[in-house]
């Protein structure tokens, strides 16, 4: 059993080398030191997880909370104070620790199941093919990105919740700022004031005359049960806005360059074999990792991890691009095979608070990625590789732009 020292505290890395890679320290982590104590941008400590197993028990262990507004929670933007920011939200699910946490999750999770993520398949087929459609009639080059990978999943998702899609600029332009690390924290809490004003509103509206949709289907169900509660909705809303669109759009735009740029032989694949979607779109959610950070705890006790003593009160940030390249989970983990198709991946993190829309982020990217070579042979990148940007500054990682060609 061993404690790290504060002397060993080595500041943590969080840009990416390699656009296909994680950081090179979290690599050396994992192999070295894979619970470490490290310091975070902020000038604060903080511990590191990176082992496969190790992260999972942290996410299915009690003794670490989930609630980000904790004092010693892991924060890697600074706000000039040693405590977290106030919000104008109320706390969010991903916050909620047990027993509050699980009944806010039962009451929305029948809207993701299987079943009826399966019955909007033919209408997300469509907005990919209207989109693509729109790509192929404009000028060439295109920017995929502003393209096809942005406005799909945001559509998708504000017809899933009932947000009208006039609005999407709006709430792109904010979630942009809110993911931003190097925004100010002034900036950030702009922007979440702007979208929760939003959201009241819309959700006030959507209270007077309930709607078909997510949104209004909690509402009635409020009412049934007796439990209305509109500051939730609000939360709710801006968790599934904010997590709904950007993560699979930056999944788009990663998977598709590493496909052009990195492993032709796989786009060709997919083209001659759509039904190869599946397994490759979980091989790039694995490969990618993009919301690297995300998983944030906080020690309720002291907690032995791997033979390290973490105190009590510290906060545990669980580095799961580097957990998704643990060699003795995934064999030959460097290399990318759309073959491989674990499903075991960190990517949607693990435990209850495993992400709610997963399986709606995997009909999506299932769904563009069968569609798009098959409808597109010839599609190539338009610009060098080398004049790519790659969003290191953002809380989840993915592409500024993608210019392609036909």
């Amino acid at each position: 059993m061993t404690i790290d020292s504060a002397e060993s505290a080595e500041t943590l890395q969080t840009a990416r080398g390699c656009p296909f890679a994680p950081p090179e320290q979290h690599v050396r982590l994992l192999r070295e030191r894979p619970v470490a104590k490290v310091k975070l941008p902020t000038g604060r400590d903080a511990w590191v997880a990176t082992r496969y197993e190790d992260i999972r028990t942290v996410l299915s262990d009690p003794r670490f909370s989930a609630n980000r507004r904790h004092p010693a929670a892991p924060r890697l933007v600074n706000d000039g104070s040693e405590q977290p920011a106030s919000s104008p939200l109320p706390k969010m699910m991903l916050e909620m620790d047990p027993p509050e946490h699980g009944p806010v999750r039962r009451a929305v999770v029948g809207e993701f199941t299987l079943r009826r993520i399966a019955a909007m398949r033919p209408r997300i087929q469509q907005i990919v093919d209207e989109h693509l459609d729109a790509m192929l009639a404009g000028p060439r080059p295109a920017d995929l990105v502003h393209a096809v990978a942005l406005p799909v999943p945001s559509l998708v998702i504000c017809e899933l919740l009932g947000v009208p899609y006039d609005d999407h600029d709006f709430f792109q332009t904010n979630s942009a700022q809110l993911l931003n690390r190097r925004a100010s924290e002034q900036e950030r809490q702009h922007a979440v004031l702007e979208l929760a004003i939003y959201l009241d509103k819309l959700i006030t509206a959507k209270e007077q005359q309930p709607t078909d949709d997510l949104l209004g289907r909690q509402i009635v169900k409020q009412r049934e049960t007796g439990t209305v509660d509109h500051q939730a909705l609000i939360s709710l809303a801006f968790l599934l806005l904010i997590g709904g669109h950007e993560t699979t759009a930056n999944m788009i735009s990663l998977g598709t360059y590493l496909l052009l740029q990195e492993h032709p032989e796989a786009a060709a694949a997919l083209r001659e074999h759509p039904e190869k979607a599946e397994h490759a779109v979980e091989e790039l959610l694995r490969y990618f990792t993009i919301a690297e950070f995300a998983m944030a705890r906080v020690t309720l006790e002291d907690v032995e991890l791997s033979g390290t003593v973490i105190p009590a009160g510290s906060g545990v940030l669980m580095l799961a691009n580097a957990g998704n390249r643990d060699p003795e989970v995934f064999e030959d983990p460097e290399r990318f095979d759309i073959e491989r198709g674990a499903r075991n991946h960190l990517a949607f993190g693990y435990g209850a608070h495993q992400c709610l829309g997963q399986n709606l982020a995997r009909v999506e990217l299932e769904i563009f990625f069968s569609t798009l070579f098959r409808r597109v042979p010839t599609l190539r990148l338009a610009v060098p590789a080398e004049e790519l940007s790659f969003k290191e500054e953002a809380a989840v990682y993915g592409m500024h732009e993608l210019p392609v060609t036909w």
